[in-house]
């Protein structure tokens, strides 16, 4: 079920300080600020060649990661996302087996116009886990 791993997500307090870290210092390609109203986040990706990381800003204050900031003020990983090839069987699949889907378990169109759903983090050790179409 499980496919490559599709981005590393980092919340962060400040994107554009962020972005500027990210390229002045480590010499990255950025992706342009991508808000995301449905999500409550402006999201960046940085170009790591084999995957990226995902620079997330809550757009917001009731965007989750305004929560996760207010519990990490210098931000830190948010969630891990790997890509699946049918994500409704691996949703089906997960949840028949007793794993927890956040939300109402419907994906939702995310930063790559493709569907993706959560998984609750008590499920996986501790880390948010995102699936997505491939």
């Amino acid at each position: 079920m499980l496919g490559r791993l599709n981005h590393v997500a980092l919340a962060v307090p400040d994107l554009a300080a962020a972005m500027a870290a990210y390229r002045d210092m480590l010499g990255a390609r950025l992706s342009e600020p991508q808000a995301l109203p449905e999500h409550g986040v402006t999201v960046v990706f940085v170009d790591v060649g084999n995957t990226k990381i995902e620079l997330l800003e809550p757009l917001g204050d009731a965007s989750p990661i305004a929560a996760f900031l207010e519990k990490n003020p210098s931000g830190g990983m948010h969630h891990v996302c790997y890509e699946v090839d049918d994500i409704l069987a691996a949703r089906d699949h997960l949840k028949q087996i007793g794993a927890r889907v956040l939300g109402d378990g419907n994906p939702k169109i995310g930063a790559h116009g493709k569907p993706v759903l959560f998984l609750h983090p008590k499920d996986f050790f501790g880390t948010l886990v995102e699936l997505e179409q491939a």
